[in-house]
């Protein structure tokens, strides 16, 4: 048994964002009215926001690390780099002007 479909839900939103989410839809198949139905029943099912909204914790400060904690961040870092788990600085600065 269908339901009819007889509510409008109008939003204004960033058109970069539009244009993005859409081509991500756009692969996988998913008509954009379908995947804001599929967002609204998640909302039901999980009595919320389907996803967590935190805000995250500071950015890691030298001065407030011991020196294992620091020394662990920097072997992280150096093992992803040396892995080619890493994105060139050009592109990674590409992102941040872009806002995102």
């Amino acid at each position: 048994m269908s339901a009819t479909k007889n509510a409008s839900v109008n939003v204004r939103i960033q058109k970069d964002i539009k244009k993005q989410a859409e081509q991500i839809l756009e692969t996988i198949g998913i008509p954009t009215a379908t995947a804001i139905d599929m967002f609204y029943r998640q909302i039901i099912l999980n009595n919320g926001i389907p996803f967590s909204l935190t805000i995250p914790n500071n950015v890691p400060v030298r001065e407030n690390m011991n020196d294992n904690d620091f020394n662990l961040i920097m072997r992280t870092g150096y093992m992803q780099a040396v892995e080619g788990k890493s994105k060139d600085v050009d592109e990674v600065f590409d992102i941040l002007e872009k806002g995102i």
